[in-house]
């Protein structure tokens, strides 16, 4: 048996996506050579496919012809779709005995709000699997050089997003800081100042190395390293913007040395 008939028999012996079901499904960071064999099995079984704006067009291309692709927006500071009106939508649409995917970027449960859309089903009574996703918090330091834990840096690193501050408490940025765990932030663009002046309150270096990392894993990823009092800065005149990445600590200069190492070919 060949590679391409090993590969369809172990699609076709992956979960059916049953009419009336919904499942929540992870896009990754962006190329779509990051979705999982699931994901790729949910886009070929669905009827409809309720997707994020920041959802590389490459992704949702893998559906059925047949399939419809309904937009969702979520694309930060930019009008979108209520949450509560897309949990409704899926329930309805799951109602009408349809085969539902809804499409997220990265990872469904970092800071995807798959946690609120999987209790609105369940109150509802639908049916529904999570499939994982490859989350930009790791795939984009990744695609950057920059490891988020590295031996004899870090025994930890800390997941935080910096937008969302009308869903709840602000996030103590100071006490993160004061852990001395490199930070991996999601949604920081429009706070990057503010949330770089907390850091620094709490007890991080001016000068610690920071990263910003936009549009991850695609061909026009940009990677930006500064150091945290003048990040939010450099990333303005560089005309960086959201979506992107910011990565904290010191584990971010582990990416100039592994290019001098590449430059150089070989051992220092």
């Amino acid at each position: 048996m060949d590679s391409d008939a090993r590969l369809h028999d172990l699609l076709a012996g992956l979960p059916r996506l049953l009419p009336g079901h919904v499942w929540l499904v992870g896009a990754g960071p962006g190329d779509a050579g990051y979705l999982t064999l699931h994901a790729v099995s949910a886009l070929r079984q669905a009827d409809v496919i309720v997707h994020d704006a920041l959802i590389d067009e490459g992704v949702p291309a893998l559906a059925r012809p047949e399939a419809w692709l309904e937009p969702a927006g979520k694309r930060g500071h930019q009008p979108s779709a209520e949450q509560g009106a897309i949990s409704a939508r899926l329930v309805e649409l799951a109602g009408q005995g349809l085969r539902v995917v809804r499409l997220k970027g990265g990872d469904p449960f970092m800071f995807g709000r798959a946690g609120e859309e999987m209790l609105a089903l369940a109150e509802a009574g639908i049916p529904f699997r999570i499939v994982s996703g490859v989350t930009a918090g790791l795939a984009g330091p990744a695609a950057a050089l920059i490891p988020p834990t590295l031996r004899g840096v870090n025994q930890a690193v800390i997941f935080a997003t910096g937008h969302g501050a009308g869903d709840g408490p602000r996030i103590d940025f100071a006490a993160l800081a004061a852990t001395g765990q490199p930070l991996v932030i999601y949604m920081a663009m429009h706070q990057l100042d503010t949330i770089a002046a907390d850091i620094v309150a709490g007890g991080l270096a001016p000068a610690t190395p920071a990263a910003v990392i936009a549009s991850a894993t695609l061909p026009g990823e940009q990677v930006l390293i500064s150091r945290l009092d003048r990040v939010a800065d450099d990333a303005r005149s560089a005309g960086i913007a959201a979506p992107a990445m910011v990565v904290i600590g010191g584990v971010v200069a582990m990416r100039e040395r592994i290019l001098g190492l590449i430059a150089s070919g070989g051992a220092e």
